[in-house]
């Protein structure tokens, strides 16, 4: 599990200076990036892009948007997640390692970050494995909270 703040963007962003940045986010989120570590070591192993573990179906919930029009643009805020109760990653989003300004500036560099788009903005230190059964319950102040029950992945639940 990590923990992690979602941005999604509202218009166009393309080479933008981080300036800008905000008059291009629609909204914030609560969000669980998950990963499968088995697929993300099979590929380091092979000299592979990691991209399967972390793509892989609902691997990445995310909570409720709010409207930046409605709250503001967070900057200090509490963030965290629990695991059956217990705390496992804990911080603040103004410590992230670059602000949310600065990462939608640098990735309208690669690529035009279009109406709908989300970005998850990075977790704190404390990532470690879930099972089957556990209940993640992810907060950030000023958001409401996220709760994922992890299950057995069975893709023909989903399919027919």
């Amino acid at each position: 599990h990590e923990i992690e703040m979602v941005v999604a963007i509202g218009s166009l962003a393309y080479e933008i200076e981080k300036e800008q940045a905000r008059e291009h986010i629609m909204g914030y989120a609560v969000g669980l990036d998950m990963t499968r570590r088995d697929l993300q070591m099979q590929a380091r192993n092979m000299g592979r892009p990691w991209d399967l573990g972390k793509t892989f179906f609902m691997s990445a919930p995310i909570g409720d948007l709010y409207l930046a029009s409605d709250i503001g643009h967070p900057e200090d805020a509490e963030i965290s997640v629990e695991v059956n109760g217990e705390t496992r990653q804990s911080s603040n989003i103004n410590m992230l390692i670059w602000s949310v300004d600065e990462t939608i500036a640098f990735l309208s560099k690669f690529e035009p970050l279009l109406p709908g788009d989300i970005i998850m903005t990075g977790t704190p230190k404390g990532v470690s494995p879930v099972n089957a059964g556990d209940v993640m319950v992810g907060k950030i102040d000023g958001l409401d909270s996220i709760t994922v029950t992890v299950v057995e992945r069975n893709l023909k639940d989903y399919i027919d």
